[in-house]
């Protein structure tokens, strides 16, 4: 058997804030794994709103904000350790996406590698994606191989994150692609009514479905692509915030339409690809405690699957648990994404590897 300690990270899109989890990971004949400890620490504000307009930023400016965001994620990893009194291997970074546009051959996460391992006092390993997107890829999604090897009593496991994303086996290969939007979009509304999140969909739960912006959604460009695809920010800001703003609704509603929107294409990706009676779906990432989507999904399949709610850390640290996974896997040489998911030529091993040089 080998054994494995080491830190994932991972800051979504949807800016809640960093997630941290010390895990261990054991080989022999299958992969098994065990989150030790974890916590999200919330940006600092001027950095949150740094992080979330970064898009806009100018050039320079962008590159001072990758500095800054590596030595802050470096710091408070070396305090997460220091108060576990543990030393890692290292830290295994997604970092934060500014940009993700595959078809250019460009998709750029900061939280600079260097200082990240300068100020964690740990090796790091980060840039998980550009490989991928060198051989053809769209460096998205790369949770699918964990789901795969860590996660394989399960049918299918939905992120719910900034972005839903899904994964599941296919005639024996491993398929994923994100769906739709989520919190980037439901966080973003929320906001208007004075909260960073809607507890519980409940807010969605008191809207009424607008059927116009809801065949809207439906008829995007975006649902009409088979194979590999993926979503960015600039996805929601140039096609779905447009339809949504034409409609003209108050938020509630706007709430009630997105959650059917997502309920009934996470539904039909589910029920496409379903192999056998009652599978079971994994839901994790914050939008699995949205109770109104869940019970929305639910009827959607009519209530024939059987939705998995795991424990409050598979829930919540999921991604940067398989974020270390995909650390080891760099370590060992071995393949972390997957062709047949990114639609890249070949599999590959992607993420840089940045050495701790104590001063």
């Amino acid at each position: 058997m080998e054994k494995y300690s080491v830190i994932g990270l991972m800051s979504g899109t949807s800016g809640d804030g960093l997630d941290i989890a010390y895990c261990h990971f054991a080989k022999s004949d299958k992969w098994s794994y065990e989150i030790l400890k974890s916590e999200t620490v919330e940006f600092p504000s001027a950095l949150k709103t740094q992080l979330m307009s970064a898009h806009k930023l100018p050039s320079s400016d962008l590159m001072s904000l990758d500095v800054t965001l590596g030595k802050w994620m470096g710091k408070e990893v070396k305090n997460f350790c220091q108060n576990l009194k543990t030393k890692p291997t290292a830290v295994c970074s997604h970092g934060h996406t500014v940009f993700h546009q595959p078809e250019k051959g460009l998709s750029l996460q900061i939280g600079n590698g260097w200082w990240l391992a300068q100020n964690s006092e740990l090796p790091a390993i980060n840039d998980f994606r550009m490989l991928d997107i060198s051989l053809g890829g769209q460096g998205a999604p790369l949770v699918p191989l964990g789901d795969k090897l860590l996660f394989h009593e399960y049918d299918f496991c939905v992120n719910l994150g900034g972005i839903s994303n899904i994964s599941m086996d296919v005639n024996g290969s491993r398929k994923a692609f994100d769906c739709t939007p989520f919190n980037g979009l439901l966080n973003l509304f929320a906001q208007k009514l004075g909260a960073e999140y809607d507890k519980d969909g409940n807010w969605a739960r008191e809207g009424n479905v607008d059927r116009q912006l809801l065949e809207n959604l439906n008829s995007l460009d975006y649902y009409q692509k088979s194979g590999a695809k993926s979503l960015g920010r600039e996805d929601l800001e140039s096609d779905f915030l447009p339809i949504i703003s034409e409609r003209g609704l108050n938020v509630k509603d706007i709430l009630a339409t997105l959650v059917e929107h997502y309920a009934i294409q996470i539904s039909q990706i589910i029920r496409k690809y379903a192999a056998k009676e009652n599978p079971k779906i994994l839901l994790s990432g914050g939008g699995a405690y949205n109770k109104f989507f869940v019970e929305r999904l639910s009827r959607n399949l009519q209530n024939t699957y059987e939705i998995i709610l795991p424990d409050k850390e598979v829930i919540e640290f999921k991604e940067a648990l398989i974020f270390g996974f995909l650390g080891v896997l760099k370590m060992r040489g071995e393949n972390n994404c997957l062709s047949s998911v990114t639609g890249a030529k070949e599999d590959s091993c992607g993420g840089t590897w940045y050495d701790y040089r104590p001063s």
